[in-house]
């Protein structure tokens, strides 16, 4: 246990030395702290000895899943949002569903052992954008606003709506009955999870505010908890949704962006330490997917999963994306980047481990997909992000 705990925290210690200069290079975080977690894990110098379940990596991802969506959707420009609110609502009500089935039909050609719904599972779990790895790109200033806010606004509420469609899915899949299995049936089990994330996330967060409010106006909250209280209300948004059969994601998504309405002054000063947290919480998440699932990968790799891998961050996602834009005011280079950035990571560790967690015919070849299309996007979608933010700004940069 010491030795673990002194090999994370003496990455933590250097990481941080030099964590300014990496996020000015071609590297991202997450790409150093997934090859960190291969290189110290049991496959490598074998200093990580995680004693982790599936389910205790699913805890972890959901807990950093849950405190970055409050904070990104926090940090959103709340004006710009309002403005260019048909961009996002294109890519979730148009280019989410193209995506998935465009996912399905690849999955079920490539992969003629899945019957229908492993099919489909499998385009779902891989369908949602990752916050934590387009954070780079949702915070640049380089990048156009309507663009980032649309980027920021689907990466946090994919996810959300993907939740309820993996579940109808995976309950299916085992046998458990859900009302007759009727379309009907299914879309109300969708709109509801959607509709109680909403109301949780609105009511935890205006019920945390005038709390806060109280007890500033009466002098009762010490500035060394001022950043505190914004963890603990994405926690509460998130377990709460869970709890009573919402979705967790949508409620911190939506608890983010009222915080952004309500104080969008004091944001900075209530947000700082949260997004370290959310930090800290991702690398130690990426370090247990490079130790855990990376290492165990090199063995069921084939060329289906690497092609379908391949697939699902380029055709899958940039063709349903560049369709859905069309019409827009967005050109063509910005399209094409809209399409491309779209990484996979933490959503989909949280949906393949409930997915492997039922033990389906299909679960080692979907796990290995899963595993190997998040490795491909956390090295892929880092090591562009920079380089092609640069490209995208040049044209805009030169004197007319």
């Amino acid at each position: 246990m010491y030795q673990t705990t002194i090999a994370v925290a003496a990455f933590v210690l250097v990481y941080a030395a030099v964590s300014g200069r990496i996020e000015r290079s071609w590297l991202s975080g997450p790409v150093v702290f997934t090859a960190a977690g291969f290189a110290l894990g049991p496959q490598g110098l074998g200093i990580l000895r995680l004693d982790l379940a599936a389910e205790d990596v699913r805890i972890l991802a959901e807990a950093t899943l849950a405190v970055v969506l409050f904070t990104d959707a926090a940090n959103a420009d709340f004006g710009v949002v309002r403005r260019n609110v048909g961009l996002p609502l294109r890519l979730l009500l148009v280019g989410l569903p193209l995506t998935i089935l465009l996912g399905f039909a690849i999955a079920d050609a490539l992969f003629p052992d899945f019957d229908v719904l492993e099919a489909a599972l499998l385009a779902t779990i891989l369908a949602p954008t990752d916050a934590a790895l387009g954070k780079p790109v949702v915070t640049s200033p380089i990048l156009d606003a309507p663009m980032r806010e649309a980027l920021n606004l689907e990466s946090g509420l994919n996810d959300g709506i993907c939740v309820p469609v993996v579940i109808i899915l995976l309950e299916i899949a085992v046998g458990t009955h859900i009302e007759g299995h009727t379309v009907g049936s299914m879309l109300w089990v969708v709109i509801e999870e959607l509709g109680i994330g909403v109301l949780v996330g609105i009511v935890v967060t205006r019920g945390a505010a005038f709390l806060l409010r109280l007890t500033v106006r009466l002098g009762w909250l010490g500035e060394e908890w001022v950043q505190v209280p914004v963890v603990a209300v994405a926690i509460i948004c998130y377990a709460g949704a869970q709890e009573i059969g919402g979705s967790g994601f949508i409620a911190c998504f939506v608890g983010g962006l009222l915080v952004s309405w309500l104080a969008p002054k004091r944001k900075h000063d209530l947000l700082f330490g949260a997004e370290s947290v959310g930090q800290t919480l991702a690398m130690l998440t990426w370090v247990a997917f490079g130790a855990l699932a990376v290492g165990r990968l090199a063995g069921r790799l084939d060329f289906s999963i690497v092609l379908y891998a391949a697939l699902s961050l380029t055709v899958v996602r940039m063709l349903p994306v560049f369709l859905c834009l069309a019409g827009t005011a967005i050109g063509t280079a910005g399209k094409l980047f809209i399409g491309w950035f779209g990484p996979r990571g933490l959503a989909s560790i949280v949906f393949g481990v409930i997915v492997f967690n039922e033990r389906l015919p299909g679960n080692d070849t979907l796990a290995a997909v899963v595993v190997a299309t998040v490795l491909l996007s956390v090295i892929a979608h880092g090591v562009t992000a920079n380089p092609l933010l640069h490209a995208l700004a040049k044209p805009r940069e030169r004197p007319k």
